[in-house]
């Protein structure tokens, strides 16, 4: 066990940490076999191992320190980082990380680690709570989450999210937008936070800002709308729901 108090220390780690930790390569393999087979350590993907507890026999990194680490630009993010934040009122059994290099998803102890491209680096923070996590800041997580909440989580997950915050710090969203640099997330999110304007004191110059952006192209705001019941709203050019507000269910809370 000459190494075991610091793989437990270091929680999460890779091959090169191994190196790094014992000094060659070789020394690293074997360390690697006999700590797998003494259950000292797992293998979570390749390249990637946590310390085990001995006396629960599980994992001492948990799902947010493992989607950090994934590799070295990694971070959590969409509802997995609202989840993080605390603004989700279940848990799930899927990460979303992004990252500047793309990764194989995989599962590991029932939970499945799902890729999502890295838009900007803007926007990404280490956690108060644990420096090895790192995710998108409450701001950012609220533009990933719109722009890309047909394909996680869906619509009325995150109007629930939305609905549990109060306040946004505008100056940063307008930043993250402009890295996006598109009209169809200028029109997405100049809607949907005009249902919570009030609640996140969000100041109408905000929605200026947004309107300006948008040009003529009508679109919308999800695929499926084409077959449902919907309306289209001029002032953002987008075909919408006919009550938006309506979509979060009885138990996501009442809107206020």
């Amino acid at each position: 066990m000459k190494y075991y108090e610091s793989l437990f220390e270091m929680r999460i780690f890779s091959f090169e940490d191994l190196i790094c930790l014992t000094g060659n390569e070789e020394t690293a393999s074997s360390l690697v076999r006999e700590y797998q087979r003494k259950m000292y350590i797992m293998r979570i993907k390749r390249n990637l191992y946590t310390a085990i507890d001995i006396g629960t026999k599980e994992p001492v990194a948990g799902k947010f320190e493992i989607g950090s680490n994934i590799n070295k630009t990694a971070y959590i993010s969409h509802h997995s980082a609202f989840e993080y934040l605390g603004v989700m009122n279940q848990v799930f059994y899927e990460i979303y990380v992004s990252s500047e290099s793309k990764f194989a998803n995989f599962e590991f102890k029932g939970i499945e680690y799902i890729y999502r491209k890295s838009k900007f680096k803007d926007g990404v923070v280490n956690s108060k709570n644990n420096k090895k996590v790192h995710l998108t800041d409450l701001e950012r997580t609220v533009l990933d989450s719109i722009k890309d909440f047909e394909k996680i989580g869906g619509l009325e997950e995150l109007l629930q999210c939305i609905n549990l915050l109060t306040y946004l710090d505008c100056a940063k969203i307008k930043r993250y937008l402009e890295y996006y640099n598109l009209q169809i997330m200028y029109q997405k999110v100049g809607y949907i936070l005009e249902h919570f304007k009030l609640n996140l004191k969000i100041p109408d110059n905000f929605f200026v800002v947004c309107e300006a952006k948008i040009g003529k192209s009508k679109r919308y705001l999800y695929k499926n709308l084409k077959n449902e019941n919907s309306f289209y709203n001029r002032k953002w050019q987008l075909v919408v729901p006919l009550d938006l507000l309506s979509i979060i269910s009885a138990g996501g809370g009442p809107l206020v």
